[in-house]
């Protein structure tokens, strides 16, 4: 290993630490909760608007294939008891859900985004300056261009298929089993929700970054949410006995636990890239020092908002 690949090693290392540190001090786990409660309140509704717009403009497409678009990746204990409500829901549905519901089902959803960008906007040790029409307009933003891409998704889960037999005789038999085989759809899961991550990273905080700037919390959040959501799983199957404590609300806790996890991982990705950002700054790691005016600009607007944040 050479000088720089181990220079880098220890910066991103040291940047670790420091976000986590300062995830525990600047009071991540209660924002953590706030994230997971406002997204559970946010989950439900917004699926049920989502699925009966999308059965209502087309009856092509695959109510169930949907519902696993946005269910597919969390562990089957916790995703079965909400998928089995949204069916039952959807059983005895009615143009409600695209009328006055709908208008509340993504309000709510939007309340889950507002949540997720003012803990951006503490990881990132960034000050709003947005007025509050601005920032509400961008968090409906993303809760409508999320739905049209859920149903996009949707749409093309169900011609693919279809254009991949059309064309089976001159593609190899490897390709077209790759494609159809478990690791692709992971693989695809995987970039759309590394999409919408750094999308969140990108357009919630308040200021505008870079891909290549958001990328390190990007990919760290993914890897351990993929960590997480295997361990969980496991405990869940193996130790953890919900039913027994929480009865009926089993289900509905295990969902709260596993977002308030996820939620979590979510600011530590953040504060990563922030603790990144500040190490930039202030040229602790940095080959070429930065010009001093720069630097201490920086570091002072770094300890105003430290500051302002405690």
């Amino acid at each position: 290993m050479n000088t720089t690949a181990f220079s880098r090693i220890t910066v991103m290392a040291r940047a670790l630490l420091d976000a986590a540190t300062r995830f525990n001090d600047k009071g991540g786990w209660v924002m953590s909760s706030h994230v997971a409660m406002s997204m559970m309140m946010a989950l439900f509704p917004f699926v049920l608007f989502i699925v009966a717009l999308a059965a209502t403009l087309s009856q092509d497409i695959d109510v169930d294939n949907l519902i696993e678009l946005v269910f597919g990746s969390w562990p089957d204990e916790i995703a079965q008891p909400i998928t089995s409500e949204v069916r039952a829901v959807l059983a005895s549905a009615n143009s409600s859900l695209l009328t006055v519901g709908g208008v509340l089902a993504v309000y709510f959803a939007s309340n889950g985004i507002d949540a997720v960008r003012k803990a951006m906007i503490q990881a990132y040790r960034d000050t709003e300056l947005r007025p509050y029409w601005k920032a509400r307009l961008v968090c409906l933003t993303f809760v409508l261009v999320g739905g049209a891409l859920l149903m996009v998704i949707a749409t093309i889960g169900l011609a693919v298929p279809l254009y991949l037999r059309f064309v089976a005789d001159v593609v190899p038999s490897g390709v077209m089993g790759w494609l159809a085989s478990d690791t692709f759809a992971t693989l695809l899961a995987a970039m759309f929700l590394g999409a919408g991550v750094a999308a969140c990273h990108i357009w919630l905080p308040g200021r505008r970054r870079r891909f290549s700037q958001v990328l390190p919390g990007v990919v760290l959040t993914i890897f351990l949410w993929a960590l997480a959501g295997t361990g969980f799983s496991y405990y869940l199957s193996r130790f953890a006995s919900y039913s027994a404590t929480y009865a009926g609300l089993a289900g509905v806790m295990v969902a709260l636990i596993f977002l308030y996890l996820m939620s979590a991982l979510l600011i530590l990705g953040a504060e990563f890239n922030g603790a990144l950002e500040k190490r930039a700054r202030s040229g602790q790691d940095a080959d070429q020092p930065l010009n001093p005016i720069a630097t201490t600009n920086f570091s002072e607007l770094s300890e105003r908002e430290d500051g302002g944040l405690t």
